[in-house]
This record gives C-alpha cells, structure tokens and sequence, in this order.
C-alpha cells in the first residue's frame, strides 16, 4: 500500500478526518423536530444509547414492567363484553411533505441497493446512518417482518441510501458496498445487530475489522476497500443528494411513494402505511 493510501486509511478510521461533508445535519434522531435539550425516549430495542457518541470516529468508543390488571369476578353464565372488542386502530405517522418519485429514483452516485419486485406497487427508500441506534432499532426489529409480508410477496419494492454523520458510519457503508455481490443487505444486517460491539468501541478500526472478516474481508480487502477514495466521495455525495434534493436531515427517513416521514417505526405501524398506500 503507498503511503498517501496507508494515510487516508489512517484518516478514515482515526476519525480524524473525512471527505468534507457539505452540510451540518441534526444528529440521528426520530425525535428532530423536538426541542435541543429534550431527552429523547428510549425503548428496550434500541441498539445503542441515544447519548453515545460515535461520531468521535474509530478511536471512542427497562423493561417496564407490564401493569398488573385484575379482572372481577362474574357471575356464572355472565358474558364478558370486553372479549369481543375490536383492536385498536394504529394511527399513521404524519407525512412531512412529498417528493417527485421520478426524480427521487433517478441514477445516483452508487448503484441502487434494492430489494423487492421493481414493479411493486409501493416503493420505499430509506436513508439511514450505520451508527444510528434507531436505524439499528427499524433493522433489527421491524425490517424482517416487513421484509416477509410485503417485499418478498411483490408488494414493495425497498430502497437503501447511505445517510453517515460520521467516519465510522462511512466506513461501515463502504465495507458493505465492498462486500461480494449479493451481500450488502446481509452486511448491513449484520453490522446493525452488532452496533454496539465496534460503533462505540475505542479501537473502531480493529472492531470493523473483526466485523468484516466474519463476511468473508481479509486484511488486504478491508485496508484496499477503507483506502478507496472514489467510493468515499460516492458515499458522501449520497448523502449530499439525500440532504439537498430531498430535504433529509435525520435518520431514518423513510420516503413511501414519495411521501417523507421520519423516525423508527414499529411493524404495525409501517404496515399500516404501506396498507394506506395499497
């Protein structure tokens, strides 16, 4: 490796410094229309605490209790009314505006990383960060089963978009783009079930590493993949796009149709939308 690659490496996974990124953007956060200083709700899925710090680049790194509920005794013969009531309506998210579909699925910088019929009659594309903790949550928790009730059954086609706030993040996205052919989605779930083990690790670099070789990396393909300088400013130049064109400034956004909503959703919650759009 020459030395001015051996340097970006050492740039790209120190976290000193990265491509120069165009536009200051809120952190990642379902909560961005919030105040600054509220402290965003957790729940027990998220992958990683909403305080840490990942952005420090590759050198940082209740379960409530369900109530109690009594049921009074009834009478013998006395039907219980509340056994046939209907299940609560689950309430759409609110759409933030909407984008024109043709240009938001125009060729971009990368290739397209999708998933699902590309005649489905509805599209999602998600722009998420790799160290998010709730694009960890929507992956972990909700993506496989809107996965095998819609995508696989020809009903949405499901788009990815790198979104990184910061280097560990990029080079998460890069060592998926490099993975073989066919194994980006599997990657990006892999590395999204194990967050926390190199996102907030002090050694990044060495947590990654460890990461890419259980899909297949050696040395030499991890340092060749983390050291090419096109596919960084094709990374970033995404996001640019995500940012600029289409008015993302958070993590997850979700376009559906077009329609632009922010934040984790649970499954009933993106069933219900793509119901909506069906």
């Amino acid at each position: 490796m020459s030395a001015s690659a051996m340097n970006l490496s050492k740039r790209l996974l120190s976290g000193i410094a990265i491509a120069t990124v165009a536009l200051v953007l809120a952190a990642c956060s379902d909560e961005k229309k919030e105040q600054a200083s509220a402290t965003p709700t957790e729940t027990t899925e998220t992958a990683a605490k909403a305080d840490a710090k990942p952005a420090d680049a590759m050198t940082t790194a209740s379960t409530t209790a369900a109530p109690t509920t009594t049921t009074e005794a009834k009478p013998a013969g006395t039907e219980v009314a509340q056994s046939t009531a209907a299940p609560a309506k689950v309430e759409l998210p609110s759409s933030e505006g909407s984008v024109d579909m043709a240009k938001l699925l125009e060729p971009g910088a990368l290739p397209e990383m999708a998933i699902g019929d590309a005649n489905a009659p509805v599209t999602i594309v998600e722009y998420m960060s790799m160290t998010c903790p709730h694009c960890a949550a929507f992956h972990n928790n909700t993506f496989e089963a809107i996965k095998t009730k819609y995508i696989d059954s020809g009903k949405v086609r499901f788009v990815l978009r790198e979104f990184p706030f910061d280097p560990r993040a990029a080079a998460a996205f890069m060592l998926a783009r490099c993975a073989p052919e066919g194994q980006y989605f599997p990657m990006i779930s892999m590395l999204f079930k194990q967050q926390q083990q190199w996102a907030a690790a002090q050694n990044g670099r060495d947590a990654l590493l460890q990461m890419s070789k259980l899909a297949g990396f050696t040395q030499e393909t991890f340092e060749s993949c983390l050291t090419n300088q096109k596919l960084l400013d094709d990374v970033n130049a995404v996001m640019q796009k995500g940012a600029k064109d289409f008015g993302v400034q958070s993590t997850p956004t979700f376009f559906v149709n077009g329609e632009h909503y922010s934040g984790d959703m649970s499954v009933d919650v993106m069933s219900a939308l793509i119901d909506s759009k069906l």
